[in-house]
């Protein structure tokens, strides 16, 4: 076990398998000390927590828990490479919140991903965010996180 899953396990949470990629890609590169990995998307189980816009059909708060989903599935993406704690420090987060044309708080749909990315690595878990509105995700998500991290 890692510290980052000792982290989570202490807010009932744990790193799951890395979901399956939904179409032709991998769910993470390395490249160098870096991990990129794929957008993920916020299935638990392999089923989607909620689908629809933000601002419509899904509530911000809901949003809030898929981001945080889609952040531990890219930390499952990471951790399908490279072990956990040789993260030295979480680079850049993309959040893509599919959102109806008058919602503004992605920031705050956002936050539920960097707060646990923050949970999961301490310090080395603050990092450089987009926060970005879209008209629509695959399989109609509500949110898809992709993560850029530094490794040993």
């Amino acid at each position: 076990m890692s510290a980052v899953d000792d982290r989570l396990g202490e807010l009932g949470l744990s790193v799951p398998t890395v979901p399956a990629p939904v179409a032709v890609y991998v769910p993470a590169v390395r490249s160098g000390s870096h991990v990129f990995t794929s957008g993920q998307l916020p299935l638990r189980d392999g089923q989607l927590l909620a689908t629809g816009k933000v601002g419509g059909e899904v509530s911000a708060d809901t949003a809030y828990d898929c981001a945080r989903q889609s952040a531990l599935n890219a930390i499952a993406a990471v951790k399908s490479l490279v072990d956990l704690d040789e993260v030295v420090r979480v680079v850049k987060a993309t959040v893509f919140v599919a959102s109806t044309p008058d919602f503004t708080g992605q920031p705050g749909v956002a936050n539920g991903a960097s707060e646990l990315f923050g949970a999961a690595f301490g310090e080395a878990g603050q990092h450089a965010r987009s926060a970005v509105g879209v008209p629509v995700l695959p399989l109609d998500a509500p949110v898809e996180v992709e993560l850029v991290v530094e490794v040993r």
